[in-house]
């Protein structure tokens, strides 16, 4: 049997769509699937456009060095699209991939489910955009998080960093992925959910301690000039 792959039917009857992937044949998955990676790239060039995390350009404009600004902006929505397609990438095929591997679930089911992974992670950064652009000023804290709540308690940036990578939207990512790997693992749903909160509050942990390594003094120093005869 064949049945077609349809991202907002089965969004809600992940069980059917379980179902469907172990007895019939998938049709329109890559299409449905081309369509999040492009409208994710095409998010993050207007967030790149509208001038997100673009502040460090900000003292060219103000110098009035109107070549040197356009090819700085110009030089970093190209990185943005490389990362994006990165970004994508790796919580599509890359992490897929890894569930594959670790758990030996089925490439399709782990596909699939990263998929919808994917697809919330860009709904995610939508919705922020959307409200960054009404209120017109950004913040590098989710307002979907618990970040903002650290910031009001703590003055740590590791702290800040750990608790804004856990948001309402994380709940649901964990939630999808429970669904689909306890058809397919032998070992408890509760070791089972437990190991998936563990795995994102590491991933947390990880970004956090991002805050802890001097990347602007790097990058400052590697790019640093060396006068010529020493």
């Amino acid at each position: 049997m064949i049945f077609d792959f349809k991202f907002w039917h089965y969004f809600a009857r992940q069980g059917q769509l379980i179902h469907n992937l172990e007895n019939s044949e998938m049709r329109h998955f890559n299409k449905r699937l081309g369509w999040i990676f492009a409208l994710g790239i095409l998010l993050f060039a207007l967030r790149e456009i509208w001038g997100m995390n673009s502040s460090s350009l900000t003292p060219y404009l103000v110098a009035g060095d109107m070549d040197t600004y356009s090819l700085a902006r110009w030089t970093s929505l190209a990185g943005t699209l490389i990362w994006a397609g990165i970004y994508l990438a790796f919580h599509t095929y890359g992490a897929a991939f890894l569930f594959s591997r670790i758990l030996k679930i089925p490439w399709r089911a782990a596909l699939v489910m990263q998929t919808y992974v994917t697809a919330i992670l860009v709904i995610e950064k939508a919705l922020l955009f959307f409200l960054f652009a009404v209120l017109g000023y950004t913040t590098y804290l989710s307002l979907f998080s618990f970040g903002p709540l650290a910031a009001l308690l703590f003055n740590h940036s590791f702290v800040i960093l750990f608790f804004n990578q856990l948001t309402i939207f994380t709940s649901l990512i964990i939630a999808i992925q429970y669904r689909f790997l306890r058809n397919y693992v032998t070992f408890s749903p509760k070791w089972l959910l437990f190991g998936l909160i563990l795995l994102h509050v590491l991933v947390a942990l990880a970004i956090g301690a991002l805050s802890l390594v001097p990347l602007a003094d790097m990058i400052e120093g590697f790019t640093e000039g060396v006068v010529p005869g020493e």
